[in-house]
């Protein structure tokens, strides 16, 4: 008992100097889980060589999993802004709900464009959309930000192949397929959830859109569908928008299911099992993308001026279609996609050195004596961590860390543990977070505004997940 007290103290100290250095040093999250990883190897009883080792183990361990997804995601995610399917998906939404609750189309939007995109790129792409809808409808951008980061944080939590999610489903060998399935449709229905419980808290205080984002921009009164529609450059139709996120999607969940339904030297089942590997879904994702920026690419080099313009240095304001598709979207893609490399890598670091700690093995013997249902720990362990450390990836890579051990014990399959962790790295988004100070930006929101209209949703969305997944998890889903 006396080494799992001491190896908490440790953790709890470790967590403290991060939010420390972080927070109030300012450094970067890179340097800061280095020093940390350091700090905590050697406190927990490694010889600094050894600290070292699983540093270097633990970073090129999580890169090697995701490092190659991550990069095709971001250069997906350029994709997306630039062929103007991100305001294809919202006009589908404003459609499909023929003019009315205006907030759920930026909020769908983020929640599907948030699986294989980082949320803060996703944050800026729908926050153009939510503010143009507020000022044609008059809908207060607190409504507009609580469900818009939501859908965003509750896909970019619990669904695959966002990074964070994915490093954990893999670290707890998890089957990736299910992940997406259940991750899926335990967040759609805890957004469902959520949205009735708080549309009319986040109506009572009128918050208006930033000035320059609606400029010439006219209120609506009626529910005509056409006025409200988001237009200019030619769009592409919302199924050819979503299939950039669909493909990589649909073929790991195919393959999944494949590989549980069909015998092992199945020609279709090996075909899905090449086709839904994360590298080459994310890779099909990204070529049917560029196919798609072939297509419309009047609207690609617009939006590739438009960025080079606003990010002097990043990229090259190029006119040819093949220099953009094959050159500027991937060192964009790269330049974006480099902090949450490395990030993600360090954050691996940290938690191998947590999960390498001698005491990590007496954890599940306490943890399964708590008089709680199990799917219950991992969830708790990913809030406490999510509010420490600010970042879900890291958040849930170390709760990951400290579940592997307890799995067994535990009685959980490594999916409901994986979305049980997910779960509680959604709650308590806050200062930490440096996603709650984009949002803020980008929807127009003072701090205490972004505690009301980001963490307490949050917090909701992580209560109605995990009720969710102790449902199923009773049932025997999952």
């Amino acid at each position: 008992m006396g080494g799992v007290l001491a190896f908490f103290l440790i953790l709890v100290i470790a967590i403290a100097f991060l939010m420390f250095l972080i927070i109030k040093a300012n450094m970067h999250p890179v340097l800061s889980l280095l020093f940390v990883g350091l700090f905590a190897g050697i406190a927990m009883g490694f010889t600094p060589i050894k600290s070292v080792k699983l540093i270097t183990e633990g970073f090129g361990g999580t890169l090697q999993n995701v490092g190659i997804p991550i990069m095709l995601g971001a250069v997906l995610a350029m994709g997306i802004r630039d062929t103007g399917a991100a305001k294809s998906i919202a006009n589908f939404f404003i459609r499909l709900f023929r003019g009315k609750n205006l907030e759920l189309a930026p909020s769908l939007t983020a929640y599907i464009v948030s699986i294989p995109v980082f949320g803060d790129i996703t944050t800026v792409l729908t926050a153009n959309i939510a503010s143009v809808l507020s000022a044609r409808k008059g809908i207060s951008m607190s409504t507009m930000a609580a469900f818009t980061e939501l859908g965003l944080n509750l896909t970019h939590a619990a669904v695959p192949p966002t990074p964070g999610i994915l490093a954990v489903a893999l670290m707890l060998g998890a089957d990736l397929g299910l992940t997406i399935i259940w991750g899926i449709v335990v967040t759609f229905i805890a957004f469902l959830i959520s949205w009735l419980l708080l549309k009319r808290w986040t109506e009572k205080e009128k918050i208006d859109p930033i000035p320059d984002f609606v400029k010439g921009i006219q209120r609506v009164e009626s529910n005509n569908i056409e006025d409200l529609m988001i237009k200019g450059e030619t769009l592409p139709n919302a199924f050819e928008s979503l299939l950039p996120i669909l493909i990589p999607v649909f073929l790991i969940a195919t393959s999944s299911l494949t590989n549980i339904y069909l015998p092992e030297q199945n020609t279709i089942r090996n075909i899905f099992a090449f086709l839904g590997d994360k590298v080459i879904a994310m890779l099909l994702g990204v070529i049917y993308t560029m196919f798609l920026g072939i297509k419309y690419k009047g609207s690609v080099i617009s939006s590739n001026r438009e960025f080079s313009e606003n990010n002097k240095g990043n990229t090259n304001p190029s006119n040819s279609i093949k220099d953009i598709l094959l050159n500027s979207w991937i060192s964009r893609g790269l330049y974006i996609a480099l902090p949450a490399l490395l990030i993600t890598g360090m954050g691996g670091a940290f938690s191998n050195i947590i999960k390498s700690a001698p005491a990590v093995e007496d954890i599940a013997s306490y943890a399964v004596k708590i008089p709680i249902p199990h799917v219950l720990i991992p969830f708790f362990l990913g809030v406490i961590m999510m509010t420490a450390v600010g970042s879900m990836t890291t958040a849930g890579l170390t709760a990951a860390s400290l579940v592997i051990p307890m799995l067994p014990a535990l009685g959980l399959s490594p999916v409901a543990a994986t979305l049980a962790i997910g779960a509680g790295t959604l709650a308590i988004n806050h200062v930490n977070n440096s996603g709650f100070w984009v949002t803020t930006q980008f929807f127009h929101l003072n701090t205490k505004q972004g505690l009301k209209y980001i963490t307490v949703p949050g917090i909701v969305g992580a209560l109605a997940c995990i009720a969710v997944i102790l449902v199923i998890n009773v049932i025997g889903l999952i």
